[in-house]
């Protein structure tokens, strides 16, 4: 089913591409995909959807970390430290840096 969806999608795409109105008909898209993305009720939406991840995503990070414990190596689980206090750090962390 996924590939029927690709193909069709492939050709409808190339239908409109191909054709000689097909600029036209691109920048009306591409206008009516700006307008859906500027919609208040999608962006919130999207930043729900996006909110929703990052409590998931910790709420996981808690859990594997309770049942992992210490067999984690401390130069990792520093790193993993370090990602959730990136956002102090001005966006900067030490992944790929050496501790001396």
């Amino acid at each position: 089913m996924r590939y029927r969806l690709t193909f069709i999608a492939g050709v409808a795409l190339g239908y409109v591409l191909g054709t000689r109105a097909g600029r036209e008909r691109y920048e009306q898209l591409k206008k009516s995909a700006r307008q859906f993305t500027e919609n208040p009720a999608v962006r919130n939406a999207a930043e729900s959807a996006a909110h929703s991840g990052r409590d998931i995503a910790g709420k996981a990070y808690h859990s594997v970390s309770d049942k992992v414990g210490d067999r984690v190596p401390a130069s990792v689980a520093d790193r993993v430290r370090s990602l959730r206090d990136r956002s102090s750090q001005n966006g900067e962390d030490d992944w790929g840096t050496t501790n001396t």
